[in-house]
């Protein structure tokens, strides 16, 4: 790419880069009485743009953030997004070449693993990143939807204002934890564009946090209230945490029960969402769709398979092939008490797009293997890939529930 230069973005990049990435959306930019909310969710060193002369022509970030995998370590991950060419630039080659240089500054910069949410299914793959992690959207009818009545109301959930959510939600995520694999840190500059976002969308946003028996907050759901005809409103859920299930089910009963509400909508719940237990009527919740969620990437793959935990199964060894990060290319064994480097055999040769999607749990080997995207020999391949389903399986599946 001799007519472009890649460079790391400074402050005074960062309303046309804003600019630039939401038009890739058809979005409009950002007010300048926003940017100042705007600057900090582009942390320095982590925010890049390709230039044709001194035009900013594509871009490219991350935050730095920290990931939950089985087991319940939290390596660094970089959470990347705002990736966008500008339209008149497209099919140059840039978005390539902000990635290679992308991938290589997030291994500098010490994280072991980086996600995003894909605005295209067919972009990603190539750049190394598999499906982690899927969420499903439900639909739930407030007019059949009733809580049991032998789950008797715990503690009680109450409304607050814009300026008092700004302040608890981010101690109030942390403090209910990162619960299961695929779940994440939640970096400031995250919470302030979020504020800005609100600016930008239909209806009247509400969040309503709820406190336990002994009147400590657990849990929080924000949602957005949008006319639908006449007195009534579609709510739309937007973040939904509790740090039990106790307090995810009471938030759902506030839910539930709010006045002039024609449909409820929720759009990332977890695949093992329990709700529809919950109620008298379980058809009063329906299922929308699944869709991929989680797109995740292993920079370094000695330190990420290291990390996690493995179930009770023989030792296999995976041959992994990585193009972009060649330092990644080799093979690792992986068994129960752990993962390392090997000379040995290969019983499962492998792209790091792939070994990306089994991470989390999400999908089995013998899935990804029954498609193409991994390859064995012979019967001792076989047995290999039985092993390989017992050693990456998670007791419950992979949920982030944060969009960035």
């Amino acid at each position: 790419m001799p007519d472009y230069q890649i460079r790391t973005l400074d402050d005074a990049d960062i309303a046309a880069a804003d600019a630039l990435f939401l038009g890739t959306l058809h979005l409009p930019p950002t007010a300048a009485e926003q940017l100042d909310n705007l600057r900090p969710s582009y942390v320095p060193g982590r925010a890049l743009g390709a230039f044709d002369g001194d035009e900013l022509v594509g871009t490219a970030m991350s935050y730095p953030s920290a990931l939950a995998v089985p087991g319940g370590a939290v390596p660094r991950m970089g959470a990347v997004s705002r990736i966008g060419v500008r339209a008149d630039h497209t099919r140059r080659g840039i978005l390539t070449a902000l990635q290679r240089r992308q991938l290589s500054s997030l291994v500098e910069q010490g994280d072991v693993i980086a996600t995003l949410r894909a605005s295209e299914a067919t972009i990603y793959g190539r750049f190394g990143y598999g499906v982690a992690e899927r969420v499903r959207s439900i639909t739930v009818n407030p007019s059949t939807a009733e809580i049991r009545p032998d789950l008797p109301r715990v503690g009680r959930t109450r409304l607050i204002d814009a300026a008092e959510a700004e302040t608890l939600l981010p101690a109030l995520y942390e403090q209910i934890g990162l619960r299961r694999p695929g779940m994440m840190t939640r970096p400031a500059g995250l919470w302030g564009i979020w504020r800005v976002r609100e600016t930008k969308l239909d209806g009247l946003a509400r969040t309503a946090v709820h406190t336990n028996a002994d009147g400590v907050a657990d849990g929080f759901v924000t949602y957005r209230a949008v006319k639908s005809g006449g007195f009534r409103a579609e709510l739309r859920v937007e973040d939904l945490h509790g740090a039990t299930p106790t307090a995810i089910r009471e938030l759902w009963r506030f839910l539930i029960g709010l006045d002039l509400t024609a449909v409820i909508k929720a759009g990332s719940q977890p695949l093992d969402d329990p709700l529809e237990w919950s109620l008298v009527d379980r058809r009063a919740v329906g299922v929308d769709g699944v869709t991929d969620s989680t797109w995740l990437r292993l920079l370094d793959v000695s330190a990420a398979l290291a990390a996690r935990s493995y179930g009770d199964a023989e030792p296999v060894v995976i041959e992994l092939v990585d193009d972009l990060l060649p330092a990644n290319t080799g093979r690792y064994r992986v068994g129960a008490d752990g993962a390392r480097r090997t000379e040995a055999t290969a019983d499962l040769v492998m792209g790091v797009a792939a070994l990306g999607a089994l991470y989390l749990g999400d999908v089995a080997p013998s899935t990804l293997a029954e498609n193409g995207l991994i390859t064995w020999s012979g019967e001792p391949g076989q047995a290999a890939l039985g092993r390989a389903d017992r050693l990456f399986r998670t007791p419950t599946p992979p949920y982030c529930g944060t969009f960035f």
